[in-house]
């Protein structure tokens, strides 16, 4: 099986979100594909079988993934296996991809509505920080904080972030070089924190779009790798789209 490791939402190598992604010759059982991913140790490994691709982290399966999706795309693209629009069939729906004449990848996502809700017990003391505004989608906890500067310096406690009712935490604040920040903390998925999160962006585009009267916005996730999220919200969906590099390329022997 061809498999390759591919840096998302980055034109740099080592930065952004690494991604495992398998081409698949044939149907393969979820505890395989499972048993890989935990191997892989990213924070998603994708498998792609004709049109239909599924993502695990190296603890569970996940309906939803943004970089990974990019970095199916991103070497469907680079090897010549695809050259127009891709459609993938997914857990999450189906999910069309594009890209550029610039060499942007650009993916069309389900928005997710964000919702007020009361700050759920624990919440401050795990991020070590007051937030000021808490949203849930129906994946995660959205968490205002004050500045760029605070999500920044953020330094959460894991343990107790796992103890809230949620698949993980963004975090997030307006930026100052870019439209907005965040970071994602996904503990109960098996990722302390996500380098760049296409999926929560479903989440970050309409929460700043109405804020800041704007469709078309740059995010940038602020950890350690970092990386930048270009979106476009579009009522009951959002475009993200960013770039790719291939890292890594070989065959699994198993």
């Amino acid at each position: 099986m061809r498999v390759f490791t591919v840096d998302a939402f980055t034109d740099t190598s080592f930065r952004g979100n690494p991604a495992a992604v398998c081409l698949l010759e044939s149907p393969a059982p979820e505890s395989w594909m499972q048993a890989v991913a935990t191997e892989m140790n990213l924070s998603e490994t994708a498998f792609l079988l004709g049109d239909s691709l599924r993502w695990f982290t190296p603890a569970v399966e996940v309906s939803l993934c943004g970089h990974a999706t990019l970095a199916t795309a991103h070497v469907l693209y680079s090897t010549g296996a695809a050259g127009g629009q891709l459609e993938f069939s997914t857990a999450g729906g189906t999910l069309t991809v594009n890209r550029m004449a610039d060499g942007m990848i650009t993916m069309d996502f389900p928005a997710k509505e964000v919702t007020p809700a009361a700050v759920p017990d624990g919440l401050e003391k795990a991020l070590g920080a007051a937030p000021v505004q808490v949203g849930t989608s129906n994946l995660d906890l959205l968490v205002e904080l004050e500045s760029e500067a605070a999500i920044r310096s953020l330094t959460p406690d894991i343990g107790a972030l796992a103890q809230l009712p949620a698949r993980g935490v963004i975090v997030t604040a307006k930026g100052s070089s870019t439209d907005f920040v965040s970071r994602f903390f996904a503990p109960n998925v098996g990722v302390a924190e996500d380098p760049v999160t296409g999926s929560a962006h479903c989440a970050l585009a309409p929460y700043w779009g109405e804020r800041l009267g704007l469709r078309t916005m740059v995010g940038a996730q602020l950890s350690a790798r970092g990386g930048l999220v270009h979106v476009r919200w579009d009522g009951d969906r959002v475009h993200l789209a960013g770039r790719a590099v291939t890292v890594l390329s070989g065959e699994l022997h198993v």
